[in-house]
């Protein structure tokens, strides 16, 4: 019998043809059944197979591969799930999706449906990168992702907090322990001299920038105060999870902005499945983590010489001024996803006491997620994200910048401890004496309130061009507003004693388009993706000022925050507003051969409104590769390496955190005696030249070499990553001496040198236990820091305002070739005499000392920073814990040499108990010298949580109910005699950044949650 075959899918098969021309010749073989063909044709002959795949919930997976095991035939599923390939009957189909458990399905008909299981250990392995997102495996960059259950515990106001003692090479640093505070972030290392160290963050695609958006505290008498953190506005309940890209193939993609590393920001979606209601509530009680040992008033009375000091009284200043603090925090939250789209919304509200009287941080927020698919193939899609808050802050008198006189903290540590609070008539005892103020009595003629209000939101919109190719648009705005209140009311001070209010505003918006294409392309073993885009950022901020003098006294009339012209002098109005512009071209492509072979290439050009006219654009390339060794036949099937992977890397990045308009030259009027004389030309006196112009003002740029291994041992026993970078920063900005005949002292220009971070970074971790009732995880990071400044055309650079009597001028830190970032210049103090005079050594030998005995000493960058966490499970017990420290790293104890040095114990004010000890004259005057150097090595039990997950069959409508404790900031061993080791106060001269200073700071505090997340 002959077998007529009309038409037939050969896709590739050409290995059949023989037995088709077989067939057609009339050679089928015949059976027992009518038309029946024997089992080898049969599986030789194709058919369009329809199929569906879903996940454990039975919810379309769009983006699913299927593949022909062995051939080069592919298919993607839709947005619906649904895939069409061409197979064989008894072929055999892979399925894969990142984040499920792959599965081989046999081809027994014309229609299948695929149900896929959650693999947890993979969807950990799916990483954010700019502009996309990547399976682990397929990463060539270093780039850490942490996920919710990852995050630091405990009371968290803004992002880069929960970043802290959880990824290698990351150093988190607050500047103050007082609720808002602003935070350093360093990613491997310092490279700038200048201010601008800060990573780039990004949130749900929207780059922000690293400007203030409240504005800086006026200075009332005890120095101006800090802006707030920018990073407050975002509930950290609705993050899902934060990337970082720490080398330059990761971060070039994000060109100009990405020299200091990149943090993608993440917020949470709706999962498929039901809907769900979360509860997040906890109250948490805070106390100071660590007091400074000053003389008590039994012990001052034995120390002191002169009788006039002792007061009568017994006062614990710092009982006085700290407290134990309340937080409470409410979160609300319910999600759900669908088969088209998911949504996400919340509501939260924060309510921080801090534990200096009158501070507290208030917070309220609310979110909105949302995405939908359009069309009848769903090749539309718009996402929204969409968030806004209101913050207000109560501050109290600090600063980093109080000079001689001092601020809050300084006065409550060098207050007399045998003077009273209030006198007999209950009234503040006014000591107004050596610059000298009753803590307590500057609280209460004292107010600093901020309220910020911003709104952060975007809409990302692909489109399916094609199978593979989508266009997408992201639209985005970062709108604030905020306004701060700083008033002194009348006093018995020399402080502004009429008393003055100084509003401050400043209104910021950044404006964000991108458009892009991107490519996928799958077939056989070749895996393919490209990406390319234009982004043009526009960033305005304004701002007013003004002051009013001789108000009324705190209590009387109305306030003026609320009515600031009802009464008093008005002066000072003032104004600005400044626009900053980014335009960018970038693109990257992504190649994998076989899994086991990948490269990575990108470039971006940007320009900037910040650059001169010659250098407005700069241009930014990288490239890495990667080899997944164990996907190579030698190791596959291997009981003992289930993954290992080599990369390297090399890029550049660039910084643009300079001043705007300083390329430009500037011009300022003066009158001559009060008057300004024209002709008929114009104005023939008064003009200024301010700021000579550079046109040829670049990027600094930072040119980066990675190399590094990942490796799992064991089905996740040991698992880790290890990497070595190599980080140089050249074309440094710079504000420097201006050369002879200039026209201005100082200009603005690129300096040759370098400065290079090098070193290596390793997370390992393993699985100890992984079994149904208990597991326990257990992770290590570390990371080495060497930072060498090379090449300086100048022969030093000084920073770091040293605050205290008789350091007008004086600066702790220098920047010089052969020396790290920041690295300490003072005189060597090596003892004290037979009279209790300090000794220093004479570094040159000439019998005099000067300051030409300074020394440079090693500086404030740890050589080694690490963490350890640990996660443990037994049945519905959790238990966590997490450890930081670093070591090899100095502060400048600025505290010290102001607020509690020898001195004062001849001038009416308190001491160390150390400084008391040592044998030194109570005549000495404050000296800048190593005395005040000591080492912040420290090791700390960062955070510990124990909790309960209730659940009951009975109840089918809930899901859970989790209960626990968390402590944070436990307990910290260390020989640093201040009040935390991991500080960092801004000294920051000419705009040089300062590192590595410990002055007046608002302590730490500890504290002890109890919390419930309940879930429906």
């Amino acid at each position: 019998m002959n077998l007529k075959i009309n038409s037939l899918n050969l896709r590739g098969y050409c290995f059949i043809v023989p037995a088709l021309l077989s067939l057609s010749a009339g050679q089928a073989a015949v059976s027992s059944k009518p038309f029946a063909i024997n089992k080898t044709l049969a599986a030789a002959i194709q058919q369009t197979v329809k199929g569906r795949i879903l996940d454990e919930n039975g919810m379309p997976l769009p983006g699913a591969t299927v593949m022909v095991t062995g051939t080069q035939i592919t298919a993607v599923t839709d947005l619906d799930g649904n895939f069409e390939i061409a197979a064989a009957t008894g072929a055999t189909l892979d399925v894969i999706y990142i984040g499920y458990k792959s599965q081989k399905i046999t081809v027994t008909g014309a229609e299948i449906t695929v149900k896929m299981s959650q693999d947890s250990s993979e969807l950990k392995e799916v990483v954010l990168v700019g502009y996309g997102k990547q399976s682990k495996k397929d990463v060539t960059g270093a780039v850490s992702q942490i996920s919710e259950e990852q995050f630091r515990q405990g009371v968290n106001i803004s992002t880069d907090q929960l970043l802290q003692g959880k990824i290698a090479g990351v150093r988190v640093t607050p500047t103050s322990g007082e609720p808002g505070a602003g935070i350093n972030v360093n990613i491997r290392g310092v490279g700038s001299i200048r201010s601008g160290s800060t990573p780039l963050f990004v949130v749900d695609g929207v780059p922000l920038t690293n400007d203030g958006v409240s504005p800086t505290g006026a200075n009332v008498g005890f120095g101006a105060s800090a802006a707030k953190n920018p990073l407050n506005f975002l509930n950290t309940s609705d993050i899902e999870s934060i990337s970082v890209l720490k080398d330059a193939s990761a971060a070039a993609i994000y060109g100009a902005r990405g020299s200091n590393g990149v943090v993608i920001v993440t917020t949470k979606r709706g999962s498929k499945g039901k809907a769900e209601f979360t509860v997040d509530s906890y109250i948490g009680f805070s106390d100071i983590m660590h007091k400074l040992d000053v003389l008590s008033a039994d012990e001052y009375r034995s120390a002191i010489t002169d009788p006039a000091f002792d007061h009568g009284g017994n006062t614990d200043w710092q009982d006085v001024i700290f407290r134990s603090a309340v937080t409470k925090n409410n979160s609300f939250s319910f999600s759900k996803g669908t088969d088209s789209g998911n949504y996400y919304v919340s509501v939260a509200q924060m309510d921080q006491e801090g534990i200096v009287n009158n501070s507290n941080f208030k917070r309220t927020t609310g979110r909105i997620n949302a995405a939908e698919s359009f069309l009848d193939d769903k090749r539309l899609k718009i996402k929204i994200n969409l968030t806004a808050s209101e913050t207000k802050d109560d501050g109290v008198p600090t600063s980093d910048d109080g000079g001689s006189d001092g601020q809050l903290i300084i006065h409550t540590l060098m207050a007399n401890p045998t003077r009273s609070v209030f006198d007999a008539d209950g009234n503040y005892t006014n000591f107004n004496m050596n610059a000298h103020y009753n803590p307590a009595y500057l609280l209460s003629i004292y107010e600093d309130v901020t309220r910020t209000t911003r709104v952060l939101g975007n809409m990302e919109t692909s489109f399916r061009i094609l199978k593979g190719l989508e266009y997408k648009l992201n639209l985005g705005i970062d709108r604030s507003v905020a306004e701060r209140n700083t008033t002194i009311y009348r006093n018995l001070t020399d402080r502004s004693t009429t008393g003055r209010y100084v509003q401050g505003n400043v209104d910021s918006k950044n404006s964000l388009i991108e458009h892009y294409l991107t490519y996928d392309f799958l077939t056989g073993k070749h895996k393919f993706d490209a990406m390319a885009g234009f982004s043009y950022q526009k960033f305005e901020t304004g701002g007013t000022s003004f002051i009013v003098d001789q108000i009324n006294e705190r209590g009387v009339g109305i306030k003026p925050s609320i009515n600031p012209g009802y009464v008093g002098v008005r002066s000072g109005a003032s104004g600005f507003a400044q626009v900053n512009e980014l335009q960018s071209y970038f693109g990257r492509v992504n190649y994998a051969f076989d899994g086991k072979y990948l490269l990575t290439a990108s470039l971006r050009a940007d320009g900037s409104t910040r650059f001169g006219e010659n250098n407005k654009y700069g241009y930014f390339p990288s490239a890495a590769a990667g080899w997944n060794i164990s996907e190579e036949n030698f190791l596959k099937g291997s009981s003992i390496i289930n993954n290992l992977k080599l990369r390297a890397s090399w890029g550049q990045t660039g910084n643009q955190e300079v001043q705007n308009k300083v390329t430009q030259a500037s011009y300022s009027l003066t009158a001559a005696d009060g008057y300004y004389l024209y002709d008929d030309l114009g104005l023939i006196n008064g003009v200024t030249y301010s700021r000579t112009a550079n046109p040829d003002l670049k990027w600094e740029v930072v040119t980066q070499f990675n190399a590094g291994v990942d490796f799992s041992l064991w089905n996740d026993k040991l698992y880790g990553t290890l990497d070595y970078f190599n980080k140089t920063t050249t074309d440094a900005i710079l504000f420097i001496p201006a050369p002879v005949l200039s026209s201005t002292p100082n200009v603005w220009t690129n300096m040759d040198g370098k400065i290079v971070n090098s070193g290596f970074e390793f997370m390992l971790g393993s699985k100890i236990v992984n079994t149904e009732d208990f597991t326990w995880d257990v992770d290590v990071n570390g990371a080495t820091l060497k930072n060498e400044i090379k090449d300086l055309p100048v022969s030093q650079i000084l920073s770091g305002t040293i605050s205290g009597p008789g350091q007008s001028g004086v600066m702790g830190n220098i920047y010089k070739s052969g020396y790290a970032a920041g690295s300490f210049y003072l005189r060597e103090h090596i003892g004290f005499d037979e009279n209790g005079a300090e000794i220093f050594k004479d570094q040159n030998g000439d019998g005099v000392i000067d300051n030409n005995d300074r020394k440079i000493f090693e500086g404030a960058i740890p050589k080694f920073t690490y963490g350890l966490n640990s996660n443990m499970r037994y049945k519905d017990f959790d238990f966590s814990f997490s450890v930081i420290g670093q070591t090899g790293g100095y502060l400048l104890n600025n505290t010290n040499l102001n607020a509690l040095n020898i001195n004062n114990l001849a001038s009416d004010r308190n001491t160390l108990s150390d400084y008391n000890a040592s044998g030194a004259n109570q005549s000495n005057a404050p000296q800048l010298s190593s005395l005040y150097l000591e080492k912040s090595d420290f090791i700390r039990l960062n955070s510990a949580r124990i909790g309960y997950t209730f659940r009951h069959p009975s109840i089918a409508w809930m899901q859970s109910l989790n209960l626990y404790v968390t402590g944070q900031n436990l307990f910290t061993i260390t020989n640093y005699s201040g009040f935390d080791p991991l500080i960092n106060s801004n000294k920051a001269s000419n705009g040089n950044q300062s590192l590595g200073i410990d002055y007046g700071n608002y302590p730490t505090a500890r504290t002890f949650i109890i919390g419930a997340t309940f879930k429906i």
